[in-house]
């Protein structure tokens, strides 16, 4: 009998790959990133830049099942951490580089995502693991200009 949803492992090394391919792309070292499987599927990479108007702040990339990827900057692990841009359109899964050119065009001030995250068709646990299969065995594009 075919299981509706796929297992938590599966998701998540498929999503750790994807998550490893956009942290190649955008000049981040595995280290720096974290992906989580419970409720909701979350990505967190920890960019190695500060934002000019909070320069005591790391910045982050963060990504939700829910959501898609925001560029946000840390504060103190008490309050909620400060967003500066949503990525935007449908897409949940989209190519590294095109994640490394959103956190580039915002990092420049020509960002043209969305100031607050649209809402995302929902989509079942198996649909992303079938968009994010491909990424299991491949690490994208790499090809794309790094954020500096």
């Amino acid at each position: 009998m075919e299981h509706p949803e796929p297992d938590t492992r599966s998701l998540e090394h498929s999503l750790g790959e994807y998550v490893r391919a956009v942290a190649a792309v955008v000049g981040v070292p595995d280290e720096s990133t974290t992906v989580e499987i419970s409720d909701t599927a979350t990505a967190y990479l920890g960019l190695p830049h500060r934002w000019f108007d909070r320069p005591d702040h790391d910045v982050m990339l963060v990504w939700s099942e829910r959501r898609g990827w925001s560029l946000a900057v840390e504060t103190d692990p008490a309050e909620d951490p400060v967003v500066l841009a949503h990525q935007g359109g449908d897409d949940l899964v989209p190519p590294p580089r095109a994640v490394a050119q959103f956190v580039a065009d915002t990092a420049a001030g020509r960002h043209t995502g969305q100031e607050r995250p649209g809402p995302v068709g929902a989509t079942t646990r198996r649909a992303l693991a079938e968009r994010l299969s491909r990424y299991a065995t491949t690490h994208g594009d790499s090809s794309a200009p790094r954020w500096s």
